[in-house]
């Protein structure tokens, strides 16, 4: 049982980051003229990336504060599936919130590097 609970995690570990990156990759691409602008008037690369970046760090704030409140919430049911696990062990949530959270830090700077390596007069020219 716990086999399979680790390849649905996983499942949907890679089902979140796929979603996240499709959403940052479709936010980018909507900002490409406004991130053209920043950087024709002077924006490095690296405020452009921070800026993406912020917006990613609010979204795995948001997933994570909602998921540990649910896995709290629910912790008589997963401990009622899997035999021997304690699901309020604050090293088993905080463990998954940072595999969680660098999962999807990872998602979120391909967009990002992306969208730094914008040039600035392209990016101006789309429609």
């Amino acid at each position: 049982m716990a086999s399979l609970s680790a390849v649905f995690g996983g499942l949907a570990t890679l089902l979140a980051v796929i979603g996240l990156y499709g959403v940052m990759a479709y936010a980018v691409s909507r900002r490409t003229r406004e991130i053209g602008i920043r950087m024709a008037l002077g924006a490095l690369r690296s405020d452009v990336i921070a800026m993406i970046m912020r917006e990613v760090f609010l979204l795995i704030c948001a997933g994570l504060a909602a998921g540990i409140v649910l896995a709290l919430a629910l912790a008589d049911l997963i401990r009622s599936q899997i035999y021997g696990l304690n699901a309020r062990d604050p090293v088993t949530v905080v463990g998954s919130a940072i595999v969680l959270a660098v999962a999807a830090g990872l998602a979120g700077l391909i967009p990002a590097l992306r969208a730094s390596s914008v040039h600035p007069t392209t990016a101006l020219r789309q429609d």
